[in-house]
């Protein structure tokens, strides 16, 4: 069954389809997601299909697609808000390669770690939470050979401490998260893109054993 079935949008796209099986969803023109660093311009309105859930979780998914201009996109997302959020994905750069790679946001700015591989039509992504930190991990082929892509930690932004310029406060352990998938097209381009055997289970993410 597909967790996503019940899921809420953000930022709704025009054409999409989600069923028990799967999720599909066709890109609008000149949608991204993206956060002052370097570029320095702000885009807030790439479409997600987002579950809220407050357990650690391991979530799995595989995507298959045809981009067709350069940064389409399409992979996972945690979203809080626009200063807070996480996205992993293929994003098409040109005809010899695309970038793998995972967008972490705290505090209102994004980074963004790369690695330069062959264009799929396929990939699948494995999401884990423990607490307030995270583990994503890709795959191209059917079978269990996850690589780590990183590990990373999520703040949440809350309008008292940012007022008063303090450091905000970690994501509690027990906080509800939004997480899913997320397709989009920054420049004048769409394409079609299909999320399937989608999985969502008690935390495959073994804690850290302590020193001491």
């Amino acid at each position: 069954m597909n967790p996503l079935q019940n899921a809420a949008w953000i930022n709704e796209p025009r054409t999409h389809e989600v069923t028990v099986r799967f999720v599909r969803i066709v890109t609008d023109p000149q949608t991204d997601l993206w956060q002052r660093s370097f570029y320095g311009f702000r885009n807030d309105n790439a479409p997600g299909l987002l579950l809220e859930y407050a357990e650690n979780f391991t979530f799995t998914v595989r995507v298959r697609f045809s981009y067709r201009r350069q940064f389409d996109q399409c992979g996972l997302l945690i979203y809080h808000d626009s200063d807070s959020w996480f996205k992993a994905s293929v994003e098409y750069e040109n005809a010899d390669f695309s970038r793998l790679g995972s967008v972490v946001t705290n505090h209102g700015h994004s980074d963004w770690a790369t690695t330069d591989i062959e264009t799929p039509s396929e990939i699948r992504y494995r999401l884990s939470r423990r607490g307030p930190d995270f583990l994503v991990e890709s795959a191209f082929t059917d079978d269990t050979s996850f690589t780590q892509m990183r590990v990373f930690h999520l703040h949440c932004l809350g309008e008292s401490t940012a007022e008063m310029g303090r450091s905000d406060p970690p994501l509690p352990p027990d906080r509800p998260v939004r997480f899913g998938v997320y397709a989009c097209s920054p420049l004048d381009s769409s394409f079609e893109c299909t999320f399937d055997d989608l999985r969502l289970e008690p935390c495959l993410w073994a804690a850290h054993a302590q020193e001491g």
